[in-house]
């Protein structure tokens, strides 16, 4: 399903990160950095409300926005009843809606937020994603103190959170459309190789958009999904191409390799993945480049693994879904 908008602009985005983000090749494009996964706090928890607390202060500085004055913040973690999210934002706002897709909460965000404004319910909204390597390793997979060993086609969940304010009124840069994905099963069920997981729900949501829209992938100057990691992005290309008679190749990227120096930076093995991920990449570096309208239009797809560690325990195949927007330079 594909929504399109005619007065749903981006006023402006908030990136905070932690210290391995912090060592990629966008450092530059991010508004505030960390050297520790602590923040000066006593938990890793308590480091991620902090991050969230922080984007969204950063975020109401920039647009000059007092927290009254925000009509409606939709935030989303990877944390149990998304408390990074709730923590953080209490007290911002006039209303807040907490959202849970997994690593596609970040577009799926602004498409409830876009929707809203376009309907004229609401004048502006932030939208917030938070995640932190340590939390969620710890909610997902093991913690960091048990030393188990992750393969090379793990990804590594960025650390960080990111904001953007989504208004009514004209800016630079316009959301102009968006698909809606479906929940995917291609039978897989492996926790250490989210790529392969997700990949299967990038594809469909992209074949979607191209059906719905009738656009080719040269109606975009990038294409860019969410956190598949360097293998993720191979089976997307292949799959399409064979499948579908469809070749991204010459814009496509995405964003859980473009975050990191994967040569460098061993430990994220794969690439970057969580909620956070994609939308570091988007609202710094790619919100920079429409900004200057180095780039017209922006394809970006938000993938999700949708499964708890006991589904997992018990066999059961992991589902994933992939959110997409339209973004365009004006």
């Amino acid at each position: 399903m594909t929504f399109y908008y005619k007065h749903v602009y981006l006023d402006d985005t908030a990136t905070i990160v932690g210290p391995y983000e912090k060592k990629g090749p966008l450092h530059k494009y991010f508004d505030k950095t960390y050297n520790d996964l602590y923040f000066g706090k006593s938990s890793f928890e308590k480091a991620e409300v902090k991050l969230v607390r922080d984007a969204l202060v950063m975020l109401m500085k920039k647009t000059g926005l007092k927290k009254e004055e925000i009509d409606l913040v939709i935030g989303s973690d990877l944390l149990n009843q998304i408390t990074a999210s709730t923590y953080g934002c209490s007290g911002v706002g006039k209303s807040f809606i907490g959202v849970y897709g997994a690593c596609s909460s970040s577009v799926l965000g602004m498409i409830i937020a876009a929707n809203f404004i376009e309907a004229r319910f609401i004048n502006n909204a932030f939208c917030i994603v938070s995640s932190h390597n340590m939390t969620s390793e710890k909610q997902f997979r093991y913690p960091t103190e048990y030393g188990a060993l992750r393969p090379n086609s793990a990804t590594f969940t960025a650390t960080g959170a990111a904001a953007s304010c989504l208004t009514y009124e004209k800016t630079k840069v316009r959301i102009e459309a968006a698909t809606l994905g479906r929940i995917i099963d291609y039978e897989q069920n492996d926790p250490n190789d989210m790529g392969r997981v997700m990949a299967p729900s990038a594809i469909d949501t992209l074949v979607t958009h191209f059906n719905d829209t009738g656009r080719t992938p040269e109606y975009y100057d990038l294409i860019l999904t969410g956190d598949l990691g360097k293998y993720g992005m191979e089976i997307v290309k292949d799959y399409l191409k064979e499948l579908y008679q469809i070749d991204i190749s010459n814009n496509y990227n995405d964003c859980g390799v473009m975050l990191y120096n994967l040569r460098e930076e061993k430990e994220v093995k794969a690439g970057g993945s969580g909620p956070v991920c994609s939308a570091l990449v988007a609202y710094g570096y790619v919100f920079d480049l429409l900004k200057k309208k180095r780039v017209k239009r922006v394809l970006l797809l938000a993938t999700g693994a949708l499964f708890s560690p006991l589904f997992v325990y018990q066999k059961e195949n992991i589902n994933s879904i992939c959110h997409a927007i339209s973004l365009e330079a004006i």
